[in-house]
């Protein structure tokens, strides 16, 4: 049975079901029910999945931080962590995967003021693990490829020695050979993604030398939610404002260059 028939059958996306397969998102029982209805699984391994299903709200690493990970973000890990290319732009801040821990605190401390400093150092914690699929072997580490605002780099946290490392940590990480970041010079005029602000773009791997069972996918968060778009004109319409994005930002070399410059203009 193909990936699109059971859908079908289900009266649900093939996004759901694959998410479901892949362990990515919790699965209810009634669902679990449907699914073994239809794959003709035997009654006693049906309540065997049934029971299993219960318990699946605890999966992903993300979840032993407590209700600190919104579900609207748990979701976004359990793909982040799938995929197998990941293109980001930004233009207000240093992506999470490119974060020290100083740097995310600050972030952490000025969006949640109110928040006790334990839960902000677990929000943090999920931050700084997630970097860890950067340089995990099995599954193979995805490619992560950066476009930052000029502007990103010269707005600074009070902290300025923090910030200076910070600006090394991005050198550091840029060295991978998994990871590529160019920098959007100011000079270079206002780009297409003016209008869409910060946006990841998630490629997923391909199954059995066929199309992706998840099609690529639009990440747009907001303070207090995020949507996914999947369908072919809404991706075809941010993969058009990513070519833009490549076309204006700086060679990678020169991106470096210029990231050692603010880096020395912080020690003038």
């Amino acid at each position: 049975m193909t990936l699109d028939s059971a859908a079908e059958a289900l009266d649900c996306s093939r996004q759901k079901v694959w998410r479901i397969e892949k362990g990515l998102v919790p699965v209810r029982v009634v669902d679990a029910r449907a699914m073994c209805a239809l794959y003709r699984v035997p009654d006693s391994m049906g309540e065997i999945v049934a029971g299993l299903a219960k318990e699946t709200r605890a999966r992903g690493w993300w979840h032993s931080y407590g209700d600190v990970v919104p579900s609207w973000f748990s979701l976004y890990v359990g793909l982040e962590s799938s995929a197998t290319a990941l293109r980001q732009y930004d233009a207000e801040l240093i992506p999470g995967l490119l974060q020290t821990r100083e740097y995310a605190s600050e972030l952490f401390r000025r969006k949640n003021p109110t928040m006790s400093g334990k839960d902000r150092e677990k929000l943090v914690e999920v931050r700084l693990q997630r970097q860890a699929i950067l340089v995990r072997r099995l599954p193979t580490a995805p490619t992560l490829r950066v476009v930052l605002s000029e502007a990103v780099l010269r707005r600074t946290i009070p902290d300025h020695p923090a910030m200076v490392g910070q600006l090394r940590h991005l050198l550091d990480v840029a060295a991978l050979p998994n990871v590529s970041l160019r920098v959007l010079p100011l000079a270079a005029g206002p780009p297409l993604a003016s209008e869409t602000g910060t946006f990841v773009l998630l490629d997923f791997p391909q199954a059995f030398g066929r199309a992706s069972t998840e099609p690529t996918t639009v990440y747009l968060e907001n303070i207090t939610g995020a949507l996914y778009l999947d369908k072919p004109a809404e991706v075809a319409a941010y993969e058009h404002v990513w070519s833009d994005l490549e076309a204006l930002a700086s060679s990678e070399a020169e991106s470096e260059k210029m990231i050692t410059s603010i880096i020395e203009e912080h020690h003038d």
